[in-house]
């Protein structure tokens, strides 16, 4: 794996809200949502907002409008909902409301997700981009994948790709 030409200072944090879209999971099992506060945590950025929604895209969209008039917050992170199954929405919801795609996220995730699971990675929509000056990433509700996501990929860059988006340099 190439290094990080460019390191970000070491002392931006990036406030976080994490969202579990499921039908089943609870607070108490939901490993993928663990998981990802967990590796924020460990980074530094603080966890602002945690909740369990249903796979229900209305609901997706509600809440996505609420934390993004929270000016303080600049990260939220989805897990769920990205597969092809008829309850997952996840992908079409945030497809509707991305301002700005960066479609360069979803490559490189179903790269990765190749070496783990093989052609299985395909039918992955992870996705990430820009909703009304947030940062949104959908990651599959897998906790290998979010695993994946957050070790390779948005830890990595969380705090680049927030500077670049505020304009920081």
């Amino acid at each position: 794996m190439a290094e990080n030409p460019c390191p970000d200072p070491p002392r931006r944090t990036v406030r976080c809200a994490v969202i579990t879209l499921s039908d089943t999971r609870t607070e108490a099992d939901d490993k993928s949502g663990q998981i990802i506060q967990q590796r924020l945590q460990e980074a530094d950025h603080p966890v602002g907002f945690y909740k369990i929604l249903p796979d229900e895209p209305d609901q997706l969209k509600t809440l996505l409008l609420e934390l993004a008039a929270q000016e303080d917050l600049e990260v939220v992170i989805c897990n769920g909902g990205t597969g092809i199954a008829p309850r997952d929405t996840t992908f079409d919801a945030l497809q509707s409301l991305l301002e700005k795609e960066l479609p360069g996220f979803g490559e490189l995730f179903r790269m990765l997700s190749w070496e783990q699971v093989g052609s299985r990675a395909m039918a992955s929509r992870a996705t990430c981009g820009i909703f009304k000056g947030k940062l949104v990433f959908s990651l599959p509700g897998s906790h290998k994948a979010v695993a994946l996501a957050m070790d390779k990929l948005i830890v990595p860059e969380i705090v680049h790709l927030v500077r670049q988006l505020k304009g920081e340099h």
